[in-house]
């Protein structure tokens, strides 16, 4: 059902006051919560994937992208992770009341400044109806109301799921109204026009929908608009692990966006390096650089190319003489999310991971691995590529903010002022 404007402003409110009524909950009874409400998940399994069949049925009737069809898609064993996921986040300590600073001003005035909910969150997502638990859970554990609105490919599939969190928060004695759901474009414009009753809005999804929700909203946006990331195999890379670095980096799950677009090879191995990448990734479509495709057989690139986000099985190649001309590549056309070398010298790797501007700069390793739950973090609510914090994958630490408590015994600012004005001591305690 369709919400008008008044009534989704009652629908912000509802979660506003139940977010209020879940911060004041000490963490114990948070973890309890979420782990009610991963039972409730797991007791609604059966209905769940019935609800995801059914928006798979009818995406590939409708000609869904062949991405979105992959995020879309919600087997046994990606929903038994997810409430894994959520489980997790209950592990997490709690980031609520945490105590920065802890500081006498003068005698009898003290200052402390601890970590406290942002309050609401409107999360926009397509195709992602797994982000429906991921953000519940870690919204749940940081004090916060969660706003969710999916992509209609997802209608079913985000109803069933939000069904059972519902049933979780009622069991756990929490308000439903904590997580709220809305489904149709409609109410995504109301909702970003809320900026008195939502705090943060989250956006995942395409390139063209990020955008379009930093252009329509005066509220804080948290998300990143594209993932173009590189690997860049060095002259001094093992060939071999090059190798399985990006078949991973590539064709482990294409449509993430943390998948490479661009492989950048160093023009002394060039040679050698091609011909086994290529062999081991048959089923990737190669477009490459002149020099490319003077050692492999294949489309050439353009420079749209290196500015793609294609989330599919296609791969654009450049060699390059320098570790500089890879840097200044990925610089110049990287979208600041995730950057990987291959190399055993040491020095090229500490260059790389100085000088290339990204979130995430690895070493030796997958852009794959750029992911909340494998950074420890339980789940994430997303990846942000802004530089000011939180930056790359976000969890509990980018949900929460602090407050400023200062506690007298009557002092008054006119008595540290003037010509005989008190000294403060600024002592930490």
């Amino acid at each position: 059902m369709t919400l008008t404007a008044a009534t989704l402003i009652e629908t912000a409110q509802s979660t506003r006051q139940a977010a209020q009524t879940l911060a004041s909950w000490p963490g114990e009874a948070r973890n309890q919560a979420l782990v009610t409400v991963a039972e409730a998940l797991k007791d609604s399994a059966a209905e769940i994937l019935a609800a995801n069949q059914a928006d798979c049925r009818q995406a590939e009737a409708t000609g869904l992208a062949t991405a979105l069809l992959a995020r879309l898609k919600l087997d046994a064993s990606k929903l038994e992770a997810a409430i894994a996921g959520v489980l997790s986040v209950a592990e997490l300590p709690d980031p609520l009341g945490r105590l920065h600073i802890n500081r006498e001003l003068d005698a009898g005035l003290i200052l402390k400044r601890v970590t406290c909910p942002l309050g609401v969150l409107g999360v926009i997502f397509e195709a992602r109806p797994d982000a429906v638990m991921q953000i519940s859970a870690l919204g749940i554990k940081s004090g916060n109301g969660v706003i969710l609105k999916g992509g209609q490919e997802a209608i079913h599939s985000c109803r069933a799921i939000v069904h059972a969190i519902h049933q979780g928060l009622e069991a756990a004695g929490l308000p439903p109204e904590t997580i709220a759901l809305l489904t149709n474009r409609e109410e995504t414009l109301a909702l970003l026009e809320l900026d008195r009753l939502v705090d943060l809005i989250i956006p995942r999804g395409s390139n063209s929908f990020v955008r379009f929700v930093q252009d329509n909203t005066r509220i804080p946006v948290l998300g990143h608009a594209e993932g173009i990331c590189h690997l860049y195999v060095d002259q001094a890379a093992d060939l071999a692990q090059a190798v399985a670095i990006a078949v991973d980096a590539k064709t482990e799950y294409p449509a993430a966006c943390n998948a490479i677009e661009t492989l950048l090879v160093h023009q002394a191995i060039a040679a050698q390096f091609l011909p086994l990448v290529a062999a081991a990734m048959p089923q990737v479509e190669l477009r490459g650089d002149a020099q490319t495709r003077q050692i492999l057989s294949i489309t050439a690139a353009c420079e749209a190319d290196w500015a793609t986000e294609y989330s599919d099985l296609i791969l654009a190649i450049r060699v390059v003489d320098s570790i500089e001309a890879a840097i200044s590549h990925i610089n110049a056309y990287g979208s600041g999310h995730t950057e990987a070398i291959v190399t055993s010298n040491s020095q090229t790797a500490a260059t790389f991971l100085a000088e290339v501007d990204a979130a995430g700069v690895f070493h030796n390793c997958s852009t794959r691995f750029a992911d909340g739950f494998r950074y420890g973090f339980g789940a994430e609510v997303g990846i942000s590529t802004q530089k000011m914090p939180p930056r790359g994958p976000v969890g509990l630490e980018g949900l929460v903010t602090y407050k400023y408590q200062l506690t007298g015994q009557g002092q008054i600012v006119a008595d540290y002022s003037g010509t005989n004005a008190k000294p403060f001591t600024h002592k930490n305690l």
